[in-house]
C-alpha cells in the first residue's frame, strides 16, 4: 500500500501549499476572531493505553467530509486497540494551532489533523514536539524534509478518477460525458486526467467535456456549469470540486442525467441515503478511503511500525481508493460493466495498468497513457 515516490515528488516543493482535498474540504477564508472549538471526550480507557486525538478541519465529525471519515478511522482504531480517543471540531481556521496545542498540553501520544489548510500548523507542532506522532490527512510533505514523527496521508486520485471515467463512458447513451472540477491543483488534476483517460480506455470515441472552476465553495456555479454540459448533450457528470462539484451533481441528477460523486459516498451524504431528489441517478462515487488510511496509521503506531518523515500513499493495491456502491442506480450498471470495472481495478492494483497520470503532480504522462481496451456490452 505504501510506496515511496521520493524522486517523483521532489517537484512538489513549489506546490505543497496548494494540495487540497477536492471533495470533503473547502477553502473557506480565515476568520480574524477565533471561535471556541467543540471538544468531545470518549469513555476513559485503561490508564496505560495510548492516547489519540483528532483535530478536524472546519466542520464536524458527522459532516460527510474527510472530517467524518478520519473520525471513523480513529474511532475504529481506538475501539479495537483500547485507546483513549478525543476530538476537537474546529470552528475557524484561526483555531488550528490552538486546537493542536490543546492536545499537546494534555499529553496525547498521537494527534491526527484533517485537511491541507492545517498542514503548516501540523508540521510546526511536529517539529516542536518530537515525542508525539502527527498524522496529517490529505497533507503532502516531501519525503526526507520533515521530522520522523510526522506523516502525510496521500491518495491515488488518478486511479479513482480512471474508474469513474470508465464507468461514465460505459453507461453514457449520448456518447458525451463531463467533469466539473474545482481549482487546478494536483489532486483535482489527478481526478480529471484519470477520468478522461479511463473513459477513453473503454470507449475511444467518447466525447469529453471538462472545466476547472476557480473555487471549491460555489454550488451555484457548479450547478450552472453542469447544466451547460447537459445542454451540450452530456448525460453523465462527474463532480470533483467540493461543494462546487456537489452543486453540479445535484443539479444534473435533478435534470435526469447520471452523476458520479467524489471522495466519499455521495449517495449517503449529498443525496441523504436516497431521500434527496435525483438519488436514483448517482451511479457511484470515486472515493478516497480516509477511514482506512487513518486506521492503518494508528495501527502502525500501536504495533511499532510507524514510519514518518514523508507521506503514506494509499492506492488501489491497498484498497485506499475505488468506487462506492451503485445503490439505486445498480440496474443501470450491467454485469458486463461490473466485470470490466473489476478487471480495471485488479490491473490498477497489480500495476499492469497505468493511468497515464503523474501520481504526484497530476500532469499527463503522454507516453504512459494506456492503449484503449474497448468495452463490449
Amino acid at each position: 500500500m505504501r510506496k515511496s515516490f521520493v524522486s517523483m515528488l521532489a517537484v512538489l516543493f513549489l506546490i505543497i501549499p496548494l494540495l487540497a482535498a477536492c471533495g470533503g474540504q473547502t477553502a473557506t477564508q480565515p476568520t480574524d476572531v477565533p471561535s471556541a472549538p467543540t471538544e468531545v471526550t470518549a469513555p476513559e480507557p485503561p490508564a496505560d493505553s495510548l492516547r489519540i486525538a483528532l483535530v478536524t478541519d472546519l466542520g464536524k465529525v458527522n459532516d460527510g467530509t474527510f472530517n467524518e471519515f478520519a473520525h471513523k478511522g480513529a474511532e475504529q482504531a481506538a475501539q479495537e486497540f483500547g485507546l483513549e480517543y478525543r476530538f476537537i471540531e474546529t470552528q475557524a481556521q484561526a483555531d488550528y494551532e490552538a486546537n493542536i496545542q490543546t492536545f499537546v498540553d494534555e499529553g496525547f501520544d498521537v494527534i491526527i489533523t484533517v485537511g491541507f489548510l492545517i498542514a503548516d500548523a501540523t508540521q510546526a507542532a511536529a517539529a516542536a514536539h518530537p515525542e508525539i506522532v502527527f498524522i496529517g490527512v490529505d497533507q503532502f510533505y516531501v519525503p526526507g524534509s520533515v521530522t520522523d514523527n510526522l506523516v502525510g496521508l496521500q491518495f491515488r486520485e488518478d486511479q479513482a478518477g480512471f474508474l469513474a471515467g470508465a464507468l461514465a463512458a460505459m453507461v453514457s447513451a449520448s456518447g458525451t460525458i463531463g467533469i466539473v472540477a474545482g481549482q487546478e491543483i494536483p489532486p483535482v488534476k489527478k481526478f480529471r486526467h484519470g477520468f478522461d483517460n479511463g473513459a477513453r480506455y473503454v470507449r475511444p470515441d467518447i466525447n469529453l467535456l471538462g472545466v476547472y472552476l476557480p473555487t471549491f465553495i460555489d454550488p451555484a456555479l457548479g450547478a450552472s456549469t453542469a447544466e451547460q454540459m447537459i445542454s451540450d448533450d452530456a448525460d453523465v457528470i462527474f463532480g470533483a470540486g467540493g461543494p462546487t462539484g456537489t452543486g453540479a451533481i445535484k443539479a444534473a441528477a435533478e435534470r435526469g442525467a447520471y452523476v458520479i460523486g467524489v471522495d466519499q459516498d455521495e449517495f449517503v451524504t449529498t443525496f441523504a441515503n436516497g431521500a434527496s431528489p435525483g438519488a436514483d441517478r448517482i451511479l457511484s462515487s470515486a472515493i478516497k478511503r480516509v477511514d482506512v488510511a487513518v486506521y492503518n496509521e494508528v495501527k502502525a503506531v500501536v504495533e511499532g511500525t510507524f514510519e514518518g518523515n514523508g507521506i503514506a500513499l494509499f492506492d488501489a493495491a491497498g484498497d485506499g481508493v475505488g468506487l462506492a456502491d451503485f445503490h439505486m442506480a445498480a440496474e443501470s450498471v450491467t454485469p458486463a460493466m461490473q466485470a470490466k470495472l473489476d478487471e480495471i481495478f485488479a490491473a490498477l492494483a497489480d500495476g499492469s495498468l497505468n493511468t497515464g497520470v503523474d501520481p504526484a503532480s497530476g500532469d499527463l504522462i503522454s507516453e504512459q497513457i494506456p492503449e484503449s481496451n474497448p468495452f463490449t456490452p
